[in-house]
């Protein structure tokens, strides 16, 4: 009988590559609907946007799901905590693309990348797990590059900042309690309901605000989520329904990419959403962080890297 014990590591190496490309093709167009959104963010409320995404991702996914298990998939025994999910994972996505609107893009996505050091700060009070003087340490440094970017009592502080922190508080809170889910549902599943949670949560805010009597707010972040609907030109129609193709496949790239690698070797890789950050900022914006943007950058980007370092060497021993 042959031997095939040598083979296994080259397996998971191998399953760890192709979850790490899924993941970095899914933050690459996760990016682009980052760009659409602010683009539009200035002439149309977030509700409009996010329900015209939303409709047009629904029959997307749906053939992603008949395609990864059928129907069947959808009503398991943890449908209701892929609802749940979905409902815990729409905070996040909503703070963050009002952040959009008023800050620059490799801003938001830099701060929202203190989404590690929370889940480490998390894990302790909702998993039990201990946590090594190193990563107190590397999570310490790393909100001190969040208060360095947020700069917070100065005349550079834009609330906006706030909301991108909270984005990745609540994140972390989304992947904590949606941990094991994974193991017992599919990619397209999971994308399905998370979907459907957004359309309706999406058709509230519409409800709320669509008729423009809030409308007025002065704050970009304020008058995106405020403004009244308004009907699109084919163009931005065209691009509302581009995040909504976006959002099914790059939903399940991502959603995929955890379930086939390790979390803790791919999810160093969403930090490719610092690079296109800076480029499209750079491109469409005239946006390019200062010297202290830049440092912020590298203390939360390092610290988060170290984290997920550490969490990896921790499940290796």
């Amino acid at each position: 009988m042959t031997d095939i014990t040598p083979k296994l590591p080259l397996l998971a190496v191998a399953q760890n590559l192709r979850a790490i490309g899924l993941l970095v093709a899914g933050i690459a167009l996760f990016s682009v609907q980052d760009l659409i959104l602010k683009l539009l963010s200035g002439n149309y409320p977030l509700s409009e946007a996010m329900v015209f995404r939303s409709l047009t991702a629904l029959p997307l996914i749906w053939v992603l799901v008949l395609f990864d298990g059928g129907s069947r998939t959808l009503f398991t025994p943890g449908m209701m905590r892929m609802i749940g999910r979905g409902f815990v994972v729409f905070a996040p996505y909503t703070l963050y693309y009002l952040a959009l609107a008023a800050l620059p893009i490799a801003t938001v996505v830099a701060l929202f990348f203190a989404a590690p050091l929370f889940i480490t700060l998390l894990s302790v009070p909702m998993l039990g797990e201990k946590v090594g003087r190193p990563r107190w340490t590397a999570v310490i440094i790393g909100f001190g590059g969040v208060v360095l970017m947020a700069r917070p009592g100065t005349d550079l502080f834009d609330w906006a900042a706030l909301l991108a922190v909270a984005a990745a508080s609540t994140y972390a809170l989304a992947m904590i309690s949606a941990r094991q889910l994974g193991r017992s549902e599919t990619a397209s599943a999971m994308a399905f309901w998370g979907n459907a949670v957004f359309l309706l949560c999406a058709t509230l805010l519409s409800l709320i605000f669509g008729a423009g009597q809030f409308e007025g707010a002065t704050h970009k972040s304020l008058a995106f989520l405020t403004r009244a609907w308004v009907t699109p030109s084919p163009q931005d129609l065209a691009l509302m329904c581009a995040c909504g193709v976006i959002a099914a496949i790059a939903l399940t790239l991502l959603t995929q990419a955890y379930r086939m690698g390790e979390a803790s070797i791919v999810a160093s890789f969403e930090y490719t959403a610092m690079i296109w950050g800076v480029i499209f900022g750079w491109m469409f914006f005239a946006d390019w962080p200062t010297r202290t943007g830049w440092i912020g950058i590298s203390i939360i980007s390092g610290a988060g890297l170290f984290v997920l370092w550490r969490e990896y060497r921790a499940k290796r021993v």
